[in-house]
């Protein structure tokens, strides 16, 4: 047969393998739609909270009006008695609270520091930012009223009082992800964990699969179709995602469309030497998918992104590179989301290609050998 028929009576054969098939072809798809899903919000918003107000002044009332016209948090009880704004943050009715004091505005007219304590749930880092944020935008907003009147006050105009209370004004500006939502951030790295995953137990399945029927031994031309069969549906994912899922879900993307296909272009050989790899060695079907479908945590918290790597043990911080997903993350945050040039991820190119090579070299040479 020549090496096209090769070529596509493997793609048949991956076809017509439905557990391969499913992985290869449907899981990528099926992740791009409701994946992203759960993170459609972005921005965590309108976060239950209680106010406790113990001062009856009106300062005290301007405070919780800004506290309810928050978008950030939604005071949901309002009391005078802090135990029972923290029973109900115990009970997980709110994520947070914040406490008048008593003697707040003769406090501020006598000019003394008051402080306004606000408590959140750090078991919820992001409800809890959003707590802080909430309730320091609100009551700063009626601080720097009260400050602009004091110096209104004083004599100067309303001009002048603006000028002299912040005459150094800082704009944040949010970059490689504008909305700071999680989902841009999480999903984009993700998406090469999947596409990675994916294809690593569909390869894995389909090389085990050989084994048992004991057809791996079929010569390098042969075993050369198969990871180029294979490499098809890795190829296909990663243009549905980097080129319409992260359009659609409107992610930061576009970047670098250049370095991003030289990326697929050694990351997905990469995976695909590692699948038939570890479906070889395991040379069951059934092994093959278990064995892979536990790695996909540890390599989310290897892949830097979610931890911090200078936090990992100094081993793993080499071993991590062992799999492709670590190196695809990496490349593809600085030429997808970052629009870096090239030479700012080819050190993590050339390593997926080293892989690449070094694993199909080695399928290759398995290939090739005769049954014992």
């Amino acid at each position: 047969m020549g090496f096209l028929a090769l070529w596509t009576d493997s793609l048949r054969a991956l076809l017509r393998d439905k557990g391969v098939a499913l992985l290869v072809f449907g899981a990528p798809v099926l992740y791009g739609f409701f994946y992203p899903w759960f993170y459609g919000s972005e921005v965590v918003q309108r976060v239950p909270v209680a106010v406790v107000v113990q001062d009856t002044s009106g300062l005290a009332r301007q405070m919780l009006r800004f506290a309810q016209a928050s978008p950030r948090i939604d005071p949901q009880l309002v009391t005078g008695d802090e135990g029972e704004a923290r029973q109900a943050l115990l009970r997980g009715e709110v994520m947070g609270y914040a406490l008048i004091p008593r003697g707040l505005k003769r406090d501020v007219v006598r000019g003394a520091d008051v402080v306004v304590p606000v408590y959140a749930n750090g078991a919820y880092p992001l409800a809890s930012k959003q707590v802080q944020y909430g309730f320091a935008e609100a009551f700063g907003t009626v601080s720097a009223g009260v400050e602009l009147r004091r110096l209104q006050a004083g004599g100067q105009s309303a001009l002048q009082a603006a000028a002299s209370r912040s005459p150094v004004n800082a704009q944040a500006v949010a970059l490689f992800n504008p909305t700071e939502g999680y989902g841009a951030f999480v999903v984009a790295a993700v998406a090469v964990l999947i596409l990675q995953q994916t294809l690593l137990m569909g390869g894995a399945l389909f090389t085990g699969t050989l084994r048992e029927q004991g057809q791996a031994h079929a010569g390098g031309r042969v075993w050369l179709a198969r990871l180029l069969a294979l490499c098809v549906p890795g190829w296909l994912a990663g243009l549905f995602y980097f080129g319409w899922i992260f359009i659609w879900q409107d992610y930061p993307h576009g970047g670098n469309p250049a370095g991003a296909l030289a990326l697929l272009a050694v990351f997905v050989p990469a995976v695909v030497g590692c699948a038939c790899l570890l479906g070889w060695w395991l040379a069951d079907r059934e092994r093959a998918l278990q064995v892979a479908l536990f790695t996909s945590i540890p390599l989310a918290f290897l892949g830097g992104f979610t931890w911090p790597v200078e936090a990992l043990p100094e081993p793993l911080q080499w071993l991590r590179w062992l799999s492709p997903s670590t190196a695809g993350i990496q490349a593809s945050l600085r030429l997808n989301q970052m629009g870096a040039p090239l030479a700012a991820a080819l050190p993590h190119l050339l390593w997926l290609a080293s892989v690449a090579a070094v694993a199909w070299g080695a399928v290759l040479w398995l290939g090739r050998r005769r049954p014992a």
